[in-house]
């Protein structure tokens, strides 16, 4: 399959009114994007999950999880995750494919009031407007081309960047597949780096009673 489209001139035009909003799309229902997704809600913040396009050029990339450890210890946290998501119903749409994703509220590009959405999320099911997206499978050297054709300064922290603009990584490596231990640092930190920034109050919910980390801490 091709990778997610990314585009910044599609933005332009107005996104219709029936469009779906929430404070983060995550895109990818894997281990990384359950482990922010759960990570969000025990903070308070809503968000929907939807499946990824498969990447094509991602590039040569090997796993690190080849002994029998850390497979095991992969399955076991999957399997905590999506009892997680069960049990606090977390919106996981797993027939839902994110096909087009755009940027409409980068001030080169659209001078919007504050708090309209940055970003909007093309599915066949409609439009998700979201404050935040994490991408959870995504060739780097693509998204330092998006961020490149909007003019924004890269620098050596390619995080940092689309962060700035409400975009986050979560278990995307430039060479190796991050381990699970890895995966599960990055989306506590994605998750603090969201909630800093300070989402709609619309989009805040209750955090659930007594919520316990899937991760154990």
């Amino acid at each position: 399959m091709d990778s997610l489209p990314l585009d910044p001139v599609r933005s332009a035009s107005m996104p219709p009114a029936s469009a779906e909003h929430t404070s983060t799309v995550v895109i990818g229902s894997g281990l990384s994007g359950l482990a922010v997704a759960s990570e969000l809600s025990r903070r308070g913040i809503s968000s929907i999950v939807v499946e990824s396009l498969e990447c094509s050029d991602s590039g040569a990339m090997r796993t690190v999880m080849t002994d029998s450890v850390s497979l095991s210890e992969r399955t076991e946290l999957m399997r905590l995750l999506r009892a997680y998501a069960a049990a606090h119903q977390l919106d996981v749409r797993q027939s839902t494919v994110a096909e087009h994703l755009s940027i409409i509220g980068h001030p080169k590009l659209i001078k919007g009031p504050v708090g309209r959405k940055k970003w909007a999320v093309q599915t066949a099911d409609g439009v998700l407007l979201a404050d935040h997206v994490v991408l959870t499978k995504y060739p780097q050297n693509e998204l330092r081309k998006f961020l490149r054709s909007m003019g924004i300064a890269i620098g050596r922290d390619l995080k940092a960047a689309l962060r700035a603009i409400g975009l986050h990584l979560v278990g995307v490596g430039e060479l190796l597949t991050p381990t699970t231990r890895e995966i599960v640092r990055q989306a506590k930190l994605v998750s603090d780096a969201i909630v800093a920034q300070g989402p709609a109050a619309l989009n805040r919910i209750a955090p659930p009673a007594a919520a316990i980390s899937p991760f154990g801490v």
